[in-house]
């Protein structure tokens, strides 16, 4: 017969919990410390989160946005000199915090040597009486992790010492001559302007494609991959290039098809160390003798490229985008249950007559050198085609950098996040015509909302990652493929991508992409509500934010719908969208009084920020605001503090009443650095 095990062989398991909590608080001092220390934050204000979508490449726009938080910089330098500083003198301020040693080369060009300690002395002072409004939501430690080492203790005494006080001013003004006699001013300018612009923004939102179209996004990628609190919901075009770097022959075509269509193959050549010699050298071969019109890249303003340049990318396009078509159509007929027949279309070409036949109509072709494509197999590579191919792949599976990156975009993302009462995601949950969730199937299962998220997602870190059946990551580096352009695809959500037709079919009729039921029912506020429940959304200010479709706003398009339970905030911050919207970007501000949308201007140049104090122009829509101001407590991250502030009372009355029994606290520090 088993012994019984008795309650100390088999502790209860809050018991044993609070056993282990005990470990880092030792005693009943420890742990009425961390419930006072718990129980002040939950009374500060929220943090300042910002929300941005659609960066495209962008990297000048987007850091320039960052710098100056959407304009909270500017705000909170009104608020404090809005009675003593001229709007020049508040320019002047807020661009030295934008671009700190920019701006001080200039100032010091400018400013005569005998009054350049004057500059400094006033300078530093009003830098420290923005940073003390900043820092005021935040703990002294949190301000403190945030603190440059080098001036860590300087910048806490300027922070918290009162110049209300004769003697603590005579104090500062003694540290801050200090600093421009030790020739540290420069320094210690620039670790203040960072310091601000660090604590600006308390959290960081991307919703969702950072890649194509914009010349830069390996720039805006090393950005977030140094940014202090940043997450990001996977877009479509992210998601291409992620499946790119797990080695996707069709994610990597399109990805290279892009990149020569919009004139930025530098971003491979350069940012990403990606070999385009072998495409180079196939696409003289094949279409040496090919004027490759229709695939000149658009023309960029930035780049003055020779003739034979453009001409050599055209027909570098020309080779990938065939390479591409084959590709997909290996995917489409070894994976049927993508239903994605209607797509290979390289079996209706009719070449003799100059049409391709699709849907069972004949369209008239605008190409018809082929030369690649064997009318008998149309999607087999040939010997030349299949070494590109393979070399490509080499490249995207050793670059470094562009594995760093990804590696971050799979750790700090997903393709949703719910975050205090706010649903993230930058396309789509697919519909049904009704309102109701859409059941895709996936490997013989149905799933549709979160579930159908949840799988998506799971799927994708198989394909990057691996997993142990070799069929199962197999199918998940298809699907990556099929959400960058499958009609059940939650990041794309169209009948189809009409890509073979933009390039080759006349008709423009053909062209046309049916935007699944999502896109049409969003509106609704009805249709919302039903989703933000369906993804576990709570509280009486929900909603739903999104990019990917860009808001046509010299249109009369609005970005707040469905009776404010909806922003849109995609408004073309890539210049490829400017003339479709009018604008260049939407941008969300959450603060402690609510929500601030900021329709942008144009970025011109930093020189141009610098030289003449230009600031991106900004039109601010206050959306939803609070009469009172939102704490700590209100947030998901009070929900944990609430959480273990309950853990602690119950080991402090587990000391009180013997359970448990305290101990010393240097005698806890030794057991846990053994």
């Amino acid at each position: 017969m088993d012994t019984p095990k008795t309650k100390q062989e088999n502790p209860d398991p809050d018991t044993h919990y609070l056993q282990l909590l005990a470990r880092i608080f030792p005693n009943a001092a420890a742990a009425s410390t961390e419930i006072i220390n718990l129980e002040a934050i939950l009374n500060l204000p929220k943090g300042t989160e910002h929300f941005l979508a659609d960066l495209h490449g962008e990297y000048e726009a987007f850091q320039h946005v960052l710098r100056n938080a959407s304009g909270n910089i500017k705000r909170k330098v009104r608020e404090i000199f809005g009675e003593t500083l001229t709007q020049r003198e508040q320019k002047e301020l807020c661009t030295l915090i934008y671009y700190p040693e920019l701006k001080l080369e200039l100032v010091k060009q400018e400013t005569n040597s005998d009054d350049i300690d004057d500059w400094y002395f006033i300078t530093l002072n009003r830098l420290v009486m923005v940073c003390r409004n900043v820092s005021s939501k935040y703990t002294r430690s949190k301000v403190r992790k945030a603190l440059p080492d080098d001036f860590a203790y300087i910048i806490q005494e300027l922070l918290h010492e009162s110049t209300v006080d004769p003697n603590k001013q005579a104090y500062v003004d003694v540290i801050v001559r200090t600093i421009i006699t030790t020739h540290m001013a420069d320094d210690f300018i620039i670790a203040l302007c960072n310091l601000i612009q660090r604590l600006a923004i308390d959290s960081l939102h991307i919703l969702g494609d950072v890649f194509d179209r914009g010349p830069s996004p390996d720039k805006i990628m090393e950005l977030l991959c140094n940014y202090h609190n940043c997450d990001i919901q996977w877009g479509n075009h992210d998601i291409l290039w992620m499946g790119a770097a797990a080695g996707n022959d069709s994610c990597i075509a399109n990805v290279l098809r892009l990149a020569l269509r919009y004139d930025n193959q530098s971003v491979l050549e350069d940012g990403y160390g990606i070999n385009l010699l072998p495409l180079a050298t196939l696409a003289i071969e094949t279409y040496g003798n090919d004027d490759c019109t229709i695939f000149m890249p658009r023309e960029n303003e930035d780049r003055n490229y020779s003739y034979k340049s453009r001409r050599l990318a055209a027909q570098m396009h020309k080779a990938i985008s065939i390479i591409q078509f084959k590709t997909e159509g290996a995917i489409i007929k070894r994976r049927p249950d993508f239903e994605m027949d209607d797509r290979l279309l390289l079996q209706g070409l009719d070449l003799d007559r100059g049409i391709v036949t699709i849907g069972g109509k004949d369209y008239e072709l605008t190409d018809t050198n082929f030369p690649t494509i064997d009318p008998n197999d149309p999607y087999r590579l040939t010997a030349e085609e299949q070494d590109v191919v393979d070399k490509l792949r080499n490249s995207f599976l050793h670059s470094d950098k562009l594995q760093k990156h990804i590696s971050w975009l799979f750790r700090n993302g997903c393709i949703y996040t719910v975050t205090n009462s706010n649903l993230l995601f930058h396309a789509s949950v697919p519909l049904n015509e009704d309102g109701s969730l859409k059941e895709v199937e996936i490997r013989g299962e149905k799933f549709c909302g979160k579930e159908l998220l949840n799988r998506v997602g799971n799927l994708m870190r198989e394909a990057y990652f691996g997993c142990d059946n070799a069929e199962e990551r197999a199918f998940a580096l298809d699907y990556m493929w099929y959400l960058w352009c499958g009609k059940n695809s939650p990041a794309f959500d169209k009948d189809k991508m009409a890509t073979f037709e933009r390039y080759f079919v006349k008709d423009k009729e053909a062209h046309k992409e049916v935007k699944g039921w999502y896109y049409q029912l969003r509106n609704d506020e009805a249709v919302c509500d039903r989703l933000l429940d369906a993804f576990g959304v709570e509280g009486r200010h929900r909603h739903i934010i999104n990019g990917h479709v860009p808001v046509r706003t010299k249109m009369g398009e609005q970005p707040i719908r469905a009776n404010g339970k909806l922003m849109v905030i995609d408004g073309g911050f890539s210049k490829a969208y400017w003339s479709e919207t009018g604008i260049a970007g939407y941008t969300l501000v959450f603060h402690s009084r609510g929500f601030q949308l900021v329709q942008h201007e144009p970025f011109t140049s930093i020189e141009e920020a610098v030289k003449e104090g230009k600031d991106i122009k900004s039109t601010t829509q206050i959306v939803e605001m609070s009469s009172q101001r939102m704490l700590v407590r209100d947030t998901d991250k009070g929900k944990e503090l609430r959480t273990q502030i309950a853990d602690l009372n119950a080991l402090l009355q587990a000391f009180h009443n013997g359970s448990i029994k305290e101990q010393d606290s240097s005698m806890s520090q030794i057991r846990l650095k053994q």
